[in-house]
């Protein structure tokens, strides 16, 4: 997936439906310029004028993303599926964004569970749409954490912690097919391996 391709998409779909929408044009020019705080001021304010522009509200949740506020990134992108349900980079975007609450240290174990299966519910859907490694690679990170997380003492699951390191080899296998020089791929396969091994050794 290509996110400046995406954006310059949106961009000019957009910019030529809503040529009188300021806020828009603001909040397109701060994301632009990476001022995402600017950005979803003014994007919020467009959003107000039209609550169903996709567009609008596409770029609202990936400034609310670089703002690390993924609570409205993914309120953001749950619109914008809502109206468009084969947006595939909103899927993608949307997945980030509970992958990285799932890494807040301060919520509870339940809620970093949720965060996770979302995740990779998201990128299961994103990849029915349209088959792409960074999918594949995202969604087996992601089955590797929920393993990580089914493994802790205090809720040690063997069964689903051994299913999501399974599919996580699965998803980090198919990337190495298409891309057999990715070390980085390569040792997250062996870490996930390592720890199956572990799961399934627990008594």
């Amino acid at each position: 997936m290509r996110l400046s391709v995406i954006l310059s998409f949106l961009i000019v779909s957009t910019l030529e439906s809503s040529a009188q929408n300021a806020y828009l044009k603001l909040g397109y020019q701060a994301l632009m310029d990476k001022d995402f705080k600017t950005a979803v001021r003014q994007l919020e304010k467009a959003c107000v004028v039209d609550t169903n522009n996709t567009n609008a509200l596409w770029m609202l949740g990936y400034s609310y993303f670089h703002s690390e506020n993924y609570k409205k990134s993914i309120t953001a992108y749950t619109k914008v599926l809502a109206i468009n349900p084969t947006d595939q980079a909103a899927y993608f975007f949307r997945s980030k964004a509970k992958s990285n609450m799932a890494k807040d240290l301060q919520i509870p174990a339940n809620e970093k569970e949720k965060c996770l299966l979302g995740a990779i519910a998201d990128l299961t859907k994103a990849i029915l749409i349209k088959a792409e490694d960074s999918y594949y690679q995202n969604r087996g990170i992601n089955y590797k954490d929920y393993a990580t997380l089914k493994m802790q003492t205090a809720s040690f699951d063997k069964a689903r912690a051994a299913t999501a390191l399974k599919a996580a080899i699965g998803d980090f296998e198919r990337v190495l097919d298409g891309n057999p020089s990715r070390s980085d791929i390569s040792s997250l396969l062996e870490v996930c391996k390592e720890k199956l091994a572990t799961v399934l050794g627990h008594r």
